[in-house]
C-alpha cells in the first residue's frame, strides 16, 4: 500500500483508504460483541513526565482541531507533531488555529503535514505517540485498525463505525489494543463530565429505585445542511463532493441520528449500565427537501430492555421546530432528570453541579494521565457498544423492522463503496430509505 510522504493534491490522492476499508472489514467480520468480556494483559510501560508526548491529528476540520487543543491543554509536557487531512488546506488551517492558542508546542514542519486518503499511514510512521481519530466517521474502524497496529495510544472521536460490519472492526481493534496495554479513549463525552458521572452512579446506587423508562431528546436544526447541487465545482468528483458534505451521505456520516444523537443514545446505554436491549422498534424519514445525501432528518427509536422496560430515544434536525436535547428517567423511587439541571427526586432529592465544558478537557486529562502512569485506559468495549446501539435504531427506521440485539451483532450490512472504486470515481449510494423496501442485511 502506498504511504504519503508529503502534502499532495487532493485530487491526486489515491484509492487506498476507501479499498482499504473494506477489505479490512470484510476480515473482521466474523467476530461477536459478547466476546469482549475477556481481560487481556497490560504490557504498556509509562511515559514519564520528562518525556514529550507527540500527538498526531487525523481529520483537520473543526471537531478535530478543538480536540487536538484539548489535548494539547491536558499534558503541559506534550506537542503537536503531525497532522493529516484528506484536504491540504484543512491540515494547514488546523495548524494556524492551534498555533495561535499553542504557539511554543506546535512542531509541525512542511513535510509532517499529511494529505490525501492515506495521509494517516504517513502520520503513524512519522513518531508519534498519541492519534487523535476525528474524520468521518464512515473511516473511523480502518483509521483505528491501523492505529493499533502501529501500537498508538488514541482519542477516538464517536460514533466509531457507521455500520455493523465496521463496528465488528472496531471490537478487534479493541482486543488488540487490550493486548498491547493501549490507551483507547473514546469521544462519549458525556462520560466525562463530572456532574453526569455523580448522576449516573446515584441512580445505580438505587437513588430513584429501578428504572421503568426513559426518554431522552436530540431536537436541533440542520447540523451541516446539504448545499444546493449548483454548489458543486465541476472538477469534483462524487467521492470528493460526498467527503465535502459526508455528513449527509450515511455510508460516511452514519446519518443524523448515529454521529450527533448518538450521545443521547450512549446516556441510555450508561443507565443501562452497558447491557444491550431486547429489542429496538424505529420510525423516520426525510421531510425538509434536499438535493442530495441520502439520510434522514428525523427519527423516534424506542429500545424494549428486560421486564418490558422501554427507553425512548426521539431526534430531528428540521429547522424552525422545538429544540432540546434532553433525558428523563423514571425509576419506581423516583426520578431523574438531566434537563434545565442535573437532578432527582427520590427518598432523596438530589441536585449536581453542571460543568459541561470541562469534559471536553477532562477526557483528554485522563487519557494523559493513564499513558503517564503506565495504567491504561480502555473505553473500547462500551464505545463500540454505544455505537452499534445507534446503528441498530437506523436500521430498525430504515428498514421499518424490529431488530433484535442478536440481529444486529450479525447484520452484514456495509455502507463502504466498493473495491474498484477511486478518488475521481463515480459513486452512486443508496437512494434515502423507504420503510418497508429497504431491506436488512
Amino acid at each position: 500500500m502506498k504511504s504519503t510522504t508529503s502534502i499532495i493534491s487532493p485530487t491526486a490522492a489515491p484509492s487506498a483508504l476507501l479499498t482499504d476499508r473494506r477489505d479490512f472489514l470484510r476480515s473482521t467480520s466474523a467476530l461477536a460483541l459478547g466476546g469482549m468480556a475477556l481481560s487481556f494483559p497490560a504490557v504498556l510501560r509509562g511515559e514519564p513526565n520528562g518525556s514529550k508526548l507527540k500527538i498526531g491529528l487525523v481529520g483537520c476540520g473543526g471537531r478535530g482541531t478543538g480536540a487536538a487543543a484539548n489535548a494539547l491543554g491536558a499534558d503541559s509536557n506534550s506537542e503537536l507533531h503531525a497532522v493529516a487531512d484528506v484536504f491540504a488546506s484543512q491540515a494547514d488551517g488546523a495548524i494556524n488555529a492551534l498555533s495561535n492558542q499553542f504557539k511554543d508546542r506546535i512542531n509541525v514542519p512542511a513535510d509532517r503535514r499529511f494529505a490525501g486518503l492515506d495521509g494517516y499511514q504517513a502520520l503513524l510512521a512519522s513518531g508519534v505517540d498519541v492519534v487523535v481519530l476525528a474524520t468521518p466517521p464512515g473511516f473511523r474502524p480502518g483509521h483505528l485498525a491501523a492505529a493499533v497496529d502501529a501500537g498508538k495510544h488514541i482519542f477516538c472521536e464517536k460514533p466509531m463505525a457507521v455500520d455493523p460490519v465496521g463496528v465488528r472492526s472496531v471490537m478487534e481493534s479493541v482486543r488488540k489494543s487490550k493486548e498491547k496495554g493501549l490507551s483507547v479513549v473514546a469521544g462519549y463525552c458525556w462520560r466525562y463530565a463530572r456532574s453526569r458521572q455523580e448522576f449516573f452512579k446515584a441512580i445505580h446506587d438505587g437513588a430513584i429505585g429501578d428504572i421503568t423508562s426513559y426518554y431522552a431528546t436530540y431536537y436541533t436544526g440542520p447540523v451541516k445542511p446539504m448545499p444546493p447541487a449548483n454548489a458543486r465545482q465541476a472538477e469534483w468528483s462524487d467521492v470528493e463532493w460526498q467527503i465535502r458534505n459526508w455528513y449527509n451521505f450515511s455510508w460516511l456520516g452514519g446519518d443524523g441520528y448515529v454521529e450527533q444523537c448518538i450521545h443521547s443514545v450512549d446516556k441510555v446505554a450508561w443507565a443501562f449500565r452497558d447491557q444491550p436491549p431486547l429489542s429496538c422498534v424505529a420510525t423516520g424519514g426525510r421531510q425538509s427537501p434536499a438535493e442530495g445525501g441520502n439520510i434522514f432528518d428525523h427519527m423516534t427509536a424506542v429500545y424494549e430492555y428486560p421486564n418490558q422496560v422501554m427507553a425512548t430515544v426521539g431526534q430531528r434536525q428540521i429547522p424552525n421546530c422545538f429544540n432540546e436535547n434532553a433525558d428523563y428517567i423514571q425509576g419506581t423511587k423516583g426520578s431523574g432528570q438531566l434537563a434545565r439541571g442535573v437532578s432527582i427526586r427520590g427518598e432523596k432529592n438530589l441536585r449536581f453541579r453542571e460543568d459541561d465544558d470541562a469534559m471536553y478537557d477532562q477526557e483528554h486529562r485522563d487519557l494523559f494521565a493513564a499513558i503517564r502512569a503506565g495504567t491504561p485506559l480502555n473505553d473500547g468495549e462500551r464505545m463500540a457498544s454505544s455505537t452499534l446501539l445507534g446503528i441498530m435504531a437506523r436500521v430498525a427506521a430504515y428498514t421499518g423492522q424490529k431488530i433484535t440485539w442478536e440481529q444486529i451483532l450479525k447484520s452484514e450490512e456495509d455502507l463502504a463503496p466498493e473495491q474498484s472504486l477511486k478518488w475521481d470515481s463515480a459513486f452512486t449510494p443508496h437512494a434515502t430509505p423507504v420503510p418497508g423496501v429497504y431491506k436488512f442485511v
